[in-house]
């Protein structure tokens, strides 16, 4: 037995006739005749009861009747959710963003996606760029942005935004009034880092430590803003992407370009190279291509 026996099943009931069933079915009366005939066969027994032109369902006929009445309205929620999803108007997505990338590019992104896509629900999830990609590679995330380079044995991924650091100072640090820094300059300082959940925390460490020293690191944090406020209690030095220092309080720090080596920030957005990708996250990935190739 098949759907479309139920199907059959159920129009000829709602028409009272094999002919008019076939015409609402848009197939031939000989065709749905020999469908329910080679049912009947099937089951070993009759389920319409032919009387002249009156047709009626037999016992047997009532109780797949009776069956096929929820099933048949449970299979066509099911086409329509189906049809909904492809169609993007219903389905999820997961993504990871770092808190300066969330803060710094996606709200208006978001904003957007969602005036497009209403029916799309977003989750997300705010970690350091290391733990996002762990994330999206174990699958608890569909998509998610983190500091290049990528991966590209594990990821499929395109570039978002191409930045660098530049360093935050007290107002009356010695440097603060330069134009450039080069790292080597910074030997003796207190560093503020974000911590090791984030992927600068290891890419600073590792330029400071390629010139021959190993910075002195006195704060961590997980919030940029926080990082900049304590930059401006002269509680330490600290790196942050150009983006990122344009939205510090000038009364209370200045930004300087390093130099000699210069650190890039650059983002991506990344997914898994193999596995299902949902068709809303597909257009998640297709939405912000488009959006940032503008920028």
């Amino acid at each position: 037995m098949e759907i479309r026996h139920l199907q059959y099943i159920a129009e000829i009931v709602r028409c009272s006739s094999f002919t008019k069933a076939a015409e609402a079915l848009h197939i031939t009366q000989p065709t749905i005749s020999k469908m329910i005939k080679n049912l009947e066969i099937e089951l070993n027994f009759e389920v319409f009861d032919r009387d002249g032109k009156t047709i009626k369902l037999t016992d047997a006929g009532k109780a797949i009747y009776d069956y096929a009445v929820p099933i048949l309205a449970l299979f066509d929620n099911l086409q329509a959710e189906i049809n909904d999803l492809t169609y993007l108007k219903k389905g999820s997505i997961r993504i990871g963003l770092p808190p300066m990338a969330g803060s710094s590019f996606f709200p208006s992104v978001i904003k957007s996606f969602q005036v497009r896509y209403p029916g799309i629900a977003i989750k997300l999830v705010e970690d350091g760029a290391k733990k996002v990609e762990e994330h999206v590679a174990d699958g608890s995330l569909d998509v998610g942005v983190v500091l290049s380079p990528i991966d590209e044995e594990v990821f499929d991924s395109f570039q978002l935004v191409q930045d660098r650091l530049k360093v935050v100072l007290h107002p009356s640090h010695p440097l603060a009034a330069n134009k450039q820094i080069k790292l080597n300059e910074l030997t003796h300082e207190r560093f503020i880092l974000f911590n090791s959940d984030f992927a600068l925390h290891d890419r600073i460490i590792h330029e400071c430590q390629a010139i021959g020293f190993d910075p002195h690191i006195v704060y961590e944090s997980s919030q940029w803003d926080f990082i900049g406020e304590m930059v401006g209690e002269n509680l330490g030095i600290a790196m942050l992407p150009d983006r990122i220092c344009q939205q510090l309080d000038a009364a209370k720090v200045r930004t300087v370009s390093l130099v000699d080596p210069e650190i890039p920030w650059h983002l991506a957005m990344v997914w898994k190279r193999t596995g299902y990708l949902s068709l809303a996250t597909r257009e998640w990935i297709s939405f912000n291509k488009e959006r940032f190739a503008k920028h």
